[in-house]
């Protein structure tokens, strides 16, 4: 079941909190996610920007606050909860099963969401419906000529690809995208970015991303984080010429 109306906003954060400890690594951050738009959440190392991603997604719950999806209160559901009502996760390290090949890695991710994941014995073929789901995320991602080929055969950027069509292959209604372009070749990121721009307008994509010209190209909305807080949000032009995000992540005035 879907959560929410055509009207809720798709995320809705009330004065999250992450504390591990005596440290404070997101710091009563408030924010909003309209359906379909495109966030990025920029900022230096230790910002909390994976941590503020763990909260929302279920790794960890906040210490304080709310987290709302499409209306529901998801700030104490698990993980898999969350993943029903339509929340979809990459990670910075690719987290693929090299040992299988392509189409069994999107296979076992589709089979996963339904009772027919232990129905493991039945051909590709005779899969019917879970089959059609894997064309799609692969195509979508440009990986449908790798369908049979073994992960440990593809290239990390591909690897990269991969992960964004487990992701999918989960028909998530926001993807949260943990530094998709990380450490790849400059012909990778960009490859990877465009298949981000292209993604259907339904999907709410919230990404971190230090690339600052992928970034600020994906982005309609972009939130700053520095030592756990939002210190601004706005436009890409706009946080481009705001004193305050030059100085504290660009390293200038």
């Amino acid at each position: 079941m879907r959560a929410g109306t055509a009207n809720s906003a798709a995320l809705e954060l009330t004065g999250v909190t992450k504390r591990f400890g005596g440290l404070v690594a997101v710091d009563d951050v408030s924010l909003t996610v309209r359906p379909g738009e495109r966030h990025i959440l920029i900022g230096p190392n230790g910002a909390g920007k994976t941590t503020l991603f763990n909260c929302i997604t279920g790794t960890f719950w906040p210490s304080s606050g709310q987290i709302r999806f499409f209306d529901v209160d998801v700030s104490r559901l698990a993980e898999r909860d969350r993943a029903r009502l339509g929340i979809g996760r990459t990670f910075q390290i690719s987290n693929v099963l090299v040992e299988l090949t392509v189409s069994e890695n999107l296979i076992l991710a589709v089979l996963g969401r339904d009772r027919r994941k232990w129905m493991m014995h039945k051909p590709f073929a005779d899969l019917g419906a879970v089959a059609d789901s894997v064309g799609t995320a692969l195509a979508t991602v440009r990986l449908d000529h790798r369908l049979n080929d073994p992960v440990a055969s593809l290239s990390y950027g591909e690897r990269k690809q991969l992960d964004l069509a487990l992701a999918l292959a989960m028909e998530p209604r926001a993807l949260f995208l943990d530094e998709p372009c990380a450490g790849l070749a400059p012909s990778e990121r960009q490859r990877v970015s465009q298949i981000i721009g292209e993604l259907p307008d339904d999907i709410t994509v919230v990404m971190i991303e230090h690339d600052m010209d992928i970034a600020l190209r994906l982005a309609e909305r972009v939130t700053v984080l520095h030592q756990g807080q939002v210190i601004f949000e706005g436009s890409p032009d706009e946080v481009e010429t705001d004193t305050q995000v030059r100085e504290v992540y660009f390293g200038s005035g």
